[in-house]
């Protein structure tokens, strides 16, 4: 007698406790109250030091970046910093050779996506991913080793870096953003990288 395997058919119901797994709430990561609105607070903060130098090197609000160097004025903000007196040490050359268009394009592009993200609470995993790379270059193209650095260990860079991986991985989004719901999106669910 030969007997044939059943196929299973997974409950609904299962399949979000798997997913639910895969994406915890952050009441079950941290579990006072003033942790996640301290961390909710972090991540708001931390977004929009991202969407401030997004917006004030496009426009040149005059803090950071004169309306004359403005990028809808024919600003270059990548270039300008990349070959300013401010990239030194023994990479400069490389980080010199990076000064295009395109790395405009996508810096800009990148202040702005990961501080849209952050603020909003989404995709905080590719947020903090590409916020971290960005910041770990910016870091060594300021080359905090020289004599006259501040701190060569740890400068502000180190710390945006850190705190994004921090709300990232306290899934801080969850707490006034939208986390949870991103999180439950149908495409979140089936790629996980995006959460």
């Amino acid at each position: 007698m030969t007997t044939h395997a059943v196929p299973t058919v997974v409950p609904a119901m299962a399949m979000r406790t798997t997913h639910a797994k895969a994406f915890p709430l952050q009441r079950t990561i941290v579990t006072t109250a003033n942790g996640r609105r301290s961390l909710a607070a972090l991540r708001l903060a931390t977004g929009f030091v991202f969407l401030w130098a997004f917006l004030d090197k496009t426009f040149g609000l005059g803090f950071s970046t004169p309306a004359e160097y403005a990028w809808i004025n024919g600003g270059t903000p990548a270039q300008g910093f990349l070959n300013s007196p401010g990239v030194t040490g023994p990479l400069q050359p490389f980080f010199q050779s990076l000064a295009t268009p395109l790395v405009d394009m996508l810096f800009m592009a990148g202040m702005l996506g990961i501080g849209l993200a952050v603020m909003l609470g989404v995709g905080l995993r590719v947020a903090a991913g590409a916020g971290t790379a960005m910041m770990l270059l910016m870091y060594l193209a300021e080359w905090p080793f020289a004599m006259g650095s501040t701190n060569p260990a740890v400068d502000y860079h180190v710390i945006y870096a850190i705190a994004l991986i921090a709300v990232a991985s306290l899934a801080a989004g969850d707490t006034w953003g939208l986390g949870a719901q991103w999180k439950s999106l149908p495409l979140v669910q089936r790629n996980h990288w995006l959460a």
